[in-house]
């Protein structure tokens, strides 16, 4: 019988292994996933798990259970997400453990939400195993695995590039991009041109992914010292640098986003002075988060622009998270505050919302670079507890004038003008008896 193989990969977990060598759970990583997944004929069930991650550890024995049953049927294998989270990110993992099953298409690979035992495990991999065998009963075939042709990809994504249009398009651009120096008659160019194809349909709208024949347009080839083919290149507004990754599609991909999220500009820390602010900072992405900083009185300007250069240095440190940020002035935005409820601990104070689900989790530790810093791990990974935005709407947003970044002051007290006041005029009125 065909083997069949299960891999249950955990992409965001930590940097321990929950499965030994002899759990008959096979270890998968970046470097050896294309390969043992994508490549094979196989199918595979995937857990994406963290280590530090408590209902992962719970799953181990049920996991390792069914491992052993499929033993010579289907195979099982773990993916430590914590330490590769560009795998995860791959198939949009959000929390853990995350079971995915690749069968009969590899590409989509078809969400797990059976029960979590060994026995649930084991009638999903035969269910997907039965499936791919009555498939090529039929002599049909899904995408991936080494006779698959779809899902490989389009050559119309891979961008031709030439010495008339490679400044223009390439150097001259805001995008990022790979470009591969290739002669026609070169093998190893020839075994790339999949991957490469996959890989520019996978990177759309993060990278673009382009080919050039140095055999013809060798201005361009010399201008970068190319000697040997596939040559791979990446450009960044005209910065350039050698690739130094795999051959595979997942390999591309994943250098690929590692840059692309490297790339990512800061995002600015705005204040929150109308709905429009809002709109961009909160419903344009999935997650925002929101600080509220002490009145100015409370926190002159040396201690609010700590704060916003502590969210800022936060903010950089997640940027491929894309999350929006903003701030608001204590009682500024009570309505919101409310809402979220802010303020009940205090200021500063801050929350991260998710508008489309009309749900927002509410820092509770320190408000310190390391308090936040945890929360907002937290947040990455899908834990913390979450509660329903008071009203089921997010209000509406007060029009404040944006701060002039100076120290508060008090209102001046009007001066009363006591001169025209005669103090003889006092005795007019009548001294109180003792």
């Amino acid at each position: 019988m065909r083997e069949f193989a299960v891999i249950f990969a955990v992409l965001l977990g930590g940097a321990t292994a929950l499965y030994s060598s002899s759990s008959g759970v096979i270890d998968l990583t970046p470097s050896n996933f294309q390969r043992e997944v994508l490549n094979s004929d196989s199918v595979w069930i995937v857990e994406f798990y963290a280590p530090w991650c408590g209902h992962c550890q719970q799953l181990v024995p049920e996991y390792q259970k069914a491992a052993q049953a499929l033993k010579g049927v289907v195979k099982v294998g773990a993916v430590n997400a914590d330490e590769h989270r560009s795998l995860g990110g791959q198939y949009g993992v959000q929390g853990f453990p995350t079971i995915k099953i690749f069968g009969l298409n590899k590409n989509k690979p078809d969400e797990f939400n059976g029960q979590r035992s060994a026995q649930g495990l084991v009638d999903a991999a035969l269910r997907a195993a039965k499936e791919m065998v009555n498939a090529q009963l039929s002599g049909k075939r899904g995408g991936g695995g080494s006779g698959g042709s779809s899902g490989s990809g389009s050559p119309d994504d891979v961008i031709e590039l030439t010495d008339s249009n490679f400044e223009k398009l390439v150097l001259k651009s805001d995008d990022l991009w790979l470009v591969e120096f290739f002669a026609p008659w070169c093998g190893h160019c020839k075994n790339l041109a999949p991957h490469w194809q996959k890989a520019a349909t996978e990177l759309k709208g993060k990278v673009k992914l382009g080919a050039l024949d140095a055999t013809v347009h060798q201005v361009v080839a010399s201008r970068y010292g190319v000697q040997g083919y596939p040559t791979i290149k990446f450009f960044n507004k005209g910065d350039v640098e050698d690739y130094d990754g795999g051959r595979t599609a997942s390999d591309i991909v994943t250098w690929a986003n590692d840059k692309a999220a490297a790339n990512i500009e800061s995002p600015e820390i705005i204040q929150l002075t109308s709905d429009n602010v809002l709109e961009e900072a909160c419903k344009k992405h999935q997650i925002c988060i929101i600080s509220v900083l002490p009145y100015i009185l409370d926190c002159q300007s040396d201690c609010r622009n700590n704060y916003i250069g502590m969210l800022t240095r936060l903010g950089d440190k997640y940027k491929g998270k894309m999350w929006g940020w903003v701030w608001s002035e204590a009682m500024a935005q009570s309505k919101l505050e409310q809402a979220l409820d802010i303020g009940g601990f205090g200021y500063p104070a801050l929350a991260a919302l998710n508008a489309k689900k009309m749900q927002f989790a509410l820092l509770k530790g320190s408000f310190s670079e390391d308090g936040i810093n945890e929360f907002l791990r937290d947040i990455s990974y899908g834990r913390g507890r979450t509660a329903p935005v008071r009203g089921a709407q997010i209000p509406s947003i007060s029009e404040v004038e944006p701060w002039d970044g100076k120290d508060g002051a008090l209102p001046e007290e009007e001066d009363i003008d006591l001169s025209d006041v005669e103090l003889d005029d006092l005795d007019e009125f009548p001294k109180e008896e003792l």
